[in-house]
């Protein structure tokens, strides 16, 4: 199964199994050229499926709204980007509604949206807000990698009881995987070592983890064994995962497709350096998209990419 069509039917079996569960109308596919059968979705629920303009704060601030109201509705705003127009909304509302309400109310929605360089998006449609997401507190970030995982991790996210923003990257939505049949949940803070190994832990979500893998396949011919954690969820961020790697390889590479300031990979990096530093032999690197605007030009746009090539260099300056 693509890793979309599994996207699509972890929605389609919540929305048979629970009347609550809505979805505010989107493109779930994105630019890519993908069709996904929605319509056999729309035969059967078109009493929930909401067809909005485009105003990504007026679609998040509805969505919010019946989220306290006890639907369970679902978001597709499309590219990353646009989620800045929504932030307000996002942030304040539906990520403090819990907090503001000393617990009496609740904005269990989420946000599904595509991040990161997909090829000539540009400035305007390349963004990967996580590392701002995670700033934000009362939301929950999940970002799979496999057709399984979305499928699973799609699921635990509609039934939270908070506010989830659900990253995919839209060179993924073609992959293809192994999917379990029926109601599969993922569960957030739960890591995936995607590959063991010996020698040195490479950190990664979303696409990063298949590079990551690519690097670890490269440096194997070599005799480097990497050993590759899919984070599968930054909140909650399953922390004994990452130290636990890094106490078997002493060496750590994050690989991140934020820009290096204030990235997922600093803050895993401070985090081992912080709660595992006498596990490590070396200081720990990072493998980030460079910082500058994306460009229009695959060319250049290749330049600034966290790729199979950077990783393995990084892992091979380590050994070294």
């Amino acid at each position: 199964m693509t890793y979309s069509e599994a996207l699509l039917g972890a929605i389609v079996e919540a929305m048979d199994e629970d009347e609550r569960v809505a979805l505010v109308w989107g493109s779930l596919g994105g630019v890519s050229g993908i069709k996904l059968d929605f319509g056999s979705l729309r035969d059967r629920h078109a009493d929930r499926i909401v067809d909005p303009p485009i105003s990504e704060a007026g679609i998040v601030g509805i969505a919010t709204g019946a989220a306290m109201a006890g639907l369970r509705p679902i978001v597709p705003i499309g590219t990353g980007s646009f989620l800045f127009r929504a932030w307000d909304q996002l942030i304040h509302e539906a990520g403090g509604a819990h907090y503001m309400s000393n617990g009496r109310v609740t904005a269990p929605l989420v946000i599904h949206i595509r991040h990161g360089m997909r090829g000539g998006g540009g400035v305007q449609h390349s963004q990967s807000p996580q590392a701002m997401l995670w700033n934000a507190p009362g939301i929950e970030i999940a970002m799979p990698s496999t057709p399984a995982d979305a499928k699973g991790l799609m699921r635990t996210a509609i039934f939270s009881d908070n506010p989830t923003v659900f990253l995919d990257h839209q060179m993924l939505l073609r992959r293809e995987g192994p999917v379990p049949d029926g109601k599969h949940a993922v569960p957030f803070g739960k890591a995936a070592v995607a590959r063991p190994g010996r020698d040195v832990t490479v950190v990664a979500a979303s696409l990063q983890v298949v590079a990551a893998l690519a690097a670890a396949a490269t440096l194997a011919a070599d005799g480097i064994e990497a050993e590759v954690i899919d984070l599968r969820s930054l909140v909650p961020l399953d922390q004994e995962a990452i130290l636990n790697s890094v106490g078997r390889t002493g060496r750590l590479v994050v690989a991140d497709e934020c820009a290096p300031r204030c990235s997922i990979a600093s803050e895993i990096a401070a985090t081992v350096a912080e709660k595992g530093f006498d596990l490590l032999k070396k200081a720990p690197v990072r493998v980030n998209r460079l910082p500058s605007h994306v460009a229009s030009s695959p060319v250049l746009e290749d330049a600034l990419r966290p790729d199979a090539g950077r990783i393995a260099a990084a892992v091979r300056g380590l050994m070294d």
